[in-house]
């Protein structure tokens, strides 16, 4: 599907985003404790909700 040369950039590009993704959000540590603070419980909250939807919709499906 993917010759040789697609498959090495893919996972060249993929390396080097991840690298810059984690020196980028290094520099903006101290900034994100202060602003985003809380913020965990508004993504465990969400994935609880996803979560009810999901055990919901299999439970009526039955």
């Amino acid at each position: 599907m993917f010759t040789t040369g697609q498959m090495v950039f893919a996972i060249l590009f993929f390396t080097a985003f991840i690298l810059i993704m984690i020196y980028s959000y290094r520099g903006d540590k101290k900034i994100h404790k202060k602003y985003y603070k809380g913020s965990l419980w508004v993504l465990i909250g969400f994935i609880l909700f996803v979560g009810s939807l999901i055990a919901l919709k299999i439970y009526l499906k039955d």
